[in-house]
């Protein structure tokens, strides 16, 4: 090896030409930008969505439906699952930290016990919320409908 034929590693070079260094480089003028705008200029900045001036997407789409902020959300549990669960543990007392034990619910959730199944337990249940029809089912069969305040 001599310094006459040292060569780089294959790959670490580009041969890409150098843009902007004047005619005799074979893209002088413009230097690849076009002739006139924006793009053209030093310093160019676009904002997020701009299309050349055309209406963007974000704006062309219409807008439509109403979010509640203060919308409050229940995670729903049924009286099935909380019959299974009764007899699965062997309790007749079922309150939040029972539910979020079994994977019902996670700690942070509020839950809403519904009417769908049936109810042959005396279960005495406490829950953020429960609807009408399982109120009426927990009572018949001879339990307490409790609503946890915070």
């Amino acid at each position: 090896m001599n310094l006459n034929n040292l060569k780089p590693a294959k790959g670490s070079t580009k041969k890409s030409k150098r843009i902007g260094r004047g005619e005799g480089s074979g893209r002088g003028g413009t230097s690849t930008r076009g002739m006139n705008g924006a793009k053209q200029r030093s310093g160019y900045e676009h904002k997020i969505g701009f299309e050349g001036g055309q209406m963007p997407i974000q704006r062309r789409v219409p807008k439509f439906g109403f979010k509640n902020p203060t919308r409050v959300e229940f995670r729903p549990v049924n009286l099935s699952q909380l019959q299974a669960l009764s007899e699965k543990l062997g309790t007749s007392v079922i309150t939040l930290d029972t539910m979020v034990d079994a994977g019902l619910a996670s700690v942070n959730e509020l839950v809403k016990v519904l009417g769908n199944g049936e109810l042959t337990a005396k279960l005495e249940i406490s829950a953020d919320a429960f609807s009408k029809t399982a109120i009426q089912k927990i009572e018949a069969a001879g339990g307490t409908a409790t609503i946890v305040e915070e």
